[in-house]
């Protein structure tokens, strides 16, 4: 049997003392008047900065959203409130979460989703999300931009069209009722007779 050899150290730590923890100097409030001021200092240094470097509070985003006017419905800087909106609710909902609220979590993972979704919109320059808005209270609506056509089959040739798009060649949105007609389906639905047993 092999005996092991004990290892002592070699360092003393019987006068280490725990460093005294930093106490931060809490900041006297503002009055209403210094925050206006304060605030109309910052505007007048980004006014000045902007003048200065045309890029300005558009770093990060896409060539493609930097030249929309200020009316375009997807403007970069309505993405930007509508970001700061979803990460105000998803704080709300993941506090509701903690507090066991039903149905708290699936809302928080649906406004983090839609962040994420602007997030990328303002860097590829690509909408990728189904609804739009401050609150997604707006559906995007789908166009087609390059026509499909079946390339086999009874149907070959004959293009293809999906229900709620917006085709250029129908001058119109293809709908459920097209899609019904197309098949054969009745749109109306056949009333269920309902037998009795006779005893």
């Amino acid at each position: 049997m092999v005996r092991r050899k004990k290892i002592t150290a070699s360092t003393d730590n019987s006068k280490w003392v725990e460093p005294k923890k930093k106490v931060r100097k809490k900041r006297k409030p503002m009055t209403d008047e210094q925050k206006q001021a304060a605030a109309a200092r910052l505007e007048k240094a980004r006014e000045k900065r902007a003048e200065s470097n045309p890029d300005y509070g558009m770093t990060g985003i896409h060539e493609s959203l930097r030249n929309l006017p200020d009316d375009h419905r997807a403007h970069p800087r309505k993405i930007k409130q509508w970001i700061k909106t979803q990460k105000d609710l998803a704080a709300s909902e993941r506090r509701a979460d903690k507090q066991g609220m039903k149905g708290a979590y699936a809302k928080q993972c649906n406004h983090e989703g839609y962040v994420r979704n602007l997030v990328k919109y303002l860097r590829d320059g690509d909408y990728v999300d189904d609804f739009y808005g401050e609150y997604q209270e707006k559906k995007v609506s789908r166009r087609c931009v390059a026509q499909g056509y079946y390339f086999d089959g009874p149907k070959k040739g004959q293009p293809k069209f999906d229900v709620g798009v917006y085709y250029p060649m129908l001058g119109t949105k293809y709908t459920q009722e097209m899609y019904n007609d197309e098949k054969g389906i009745s749109s109306t639905p056949e009333k269920k007779i309902k037998r009795r047993n006779k005893k």
